[in-house]
């Protein structure tokens, strides 16, 4: 059976959510534990609360995926008196270590604020507020004609060669390579002391950067070689746009009342708060999970008839009836929609390791 280490459950995180793509205020990655323990059962959770740590240990689980940081500043000590302190304590009691993707799960492809999207339909979506651009690079390999295919296709499986709706893209000439093995090697072909010339095919493809590492292990993996003949460039162009945020259209033009309430049926609120006139008539949408009334005026400014975010001040939503632009606030909680999707995407990486979505609501607030 297969070992599975938090550090590998980390890289998986982190190949869907690039680090790289968080603010850099945000103290994403491993909290509390040590990454190379082995993984029995992954808790996912938005918040990591003592009862959700009690949760993880009345489930063995030895493993949390957070969306919220639970070590949001810096500790100056760890004092188990003190709220913190004595979940850090009980987490490493129990061996529990906590991992949280936060704002990098928010501006990634498929993160939180697609997912929020795409559960009111929303389609054509953008970013609302642009971060970033991925990085792309060239990768140039040399492969004996025999295992060609091999190569391109398994590169292809593991995210290389990604242009659009195109997925597997290389570029392929032929040519002859070239080496003497030496002592202490085992070629593949050719022998000890002699020159080789060998019949290869040189493949060029585009890989993000965030996948480096992930591919030049598959390269390793599946080339014949001892040692593997490749090239890495950084190229000018770039890859999709990363931002916070998404706007987009509905399928039909509803009205504001009734968009409040496919948001309370989305997201099993009770209620919604909202700023406007309920009769308004909206197509384009602009949301953006937790708290997002800064982006009042950019969400105007690309067209959007409402936006939805949470954790809305008194002032601000005076500020954006101003501006014409209605609100619907259904609170931060609803940012608990991860939950499934993070879940669904670490069973299809391991198999072999039970995640399960933690029941406990961190929702802070109660309606009456």
């Amino acid at each position: 059976m297969t070992i599975v280490t938090h550090q590998d459950v980390f890289n998986k995180m982190e190949e869907w959510a690039p680090k790289q793509l968080a603010y850099d205020w945000d103290p994403i990655g491993l909290q509390v534990g040590n990454d190379a323990d082995k993984t029995s059962k992954i808790l996912i959770t938005l918040d990591v609360t003592e009862a959700v740590v009690d949760e993880a240990i009345s489930k063995s689980c030895n493993l949390i995926i957070a969306h919220h940081p639970l070590l949001f500043k810096p500790l100056t000590s760890v004092n188990t008196s003190t709220q913190k302190g004595s979940i850090v304590e009980k987490l490493i009691k129990h061996d529990i270590t906590v991992y949280a993707s936060h704002t990098n799960l928010d501006i990634a492809s498929g993160g939180v604020n697609d997912i929020l999207a795409h559960k009111l339909n929303i389609t054509e979506l953008q970013p609302l507020v642009q971060t970033a651009s991925e990085n792309l690079f060239k990768l140039i390999i040399h492969v004996p004609k025999s295992h060609t295919e091999k190569v391109r296709e398994a590169l292809g499986t593991a995210g290389a060669g990604f242009i659009g709706n195109y997925s597997h893209c290389t570029f392929q000439t032929e040519g002859v390579g070239t080496f003497k093995p030496l002592d202490g090697t085992d070629p593949f072909i050719g022998e000890k002391g002699k020159m080789a010339f060998v019949e290869e095919d040189k493949l060029e493809t585009i890989i993000k950067e965030a996948n480096i590492s992930s591919i030049l292990k598959i390269l390793n993996e599946v080339h014949p070689y001892e040692e593997v003949a490749y090239d890495l460039y950084p190229v000018k162009q770039t890859g999709q746009t990363c931002g916070l945020g998404r706007i987009g259209t509905l399928g039909e033009e509803t009205t504001l009342g009734n968009l409040c309430e496919s948001v309370k049926a989305a997201f099993d609120m009770s209620h919604v708060r909202f700023t406007g006139n309920k009769d308004h008539f909206i197509k384009k949408v602009a949301i953006i999970g937790g708290s997002g009334e800064k982006y009042a005026q950019t969400a105007l400014k690309k067209g959007a008839d409402v936006l939805i975010t949470g954790d809305v001040n008194f002032h601000p939503a005076q500020d954006a009836i101003e501006m014409g632009l209605p609100i619907i606030d259904p609170g931060h909680y609803i940012e608990k929609a991860m939950k499934e999707a993070v879940k669904d995407y670490l069973n299809k990486q391991f198999l072999e390791i039970e995640n399960i979505v933690s029941k406990v609501n961190t929702d802070p607030f109660y309606f009456m």
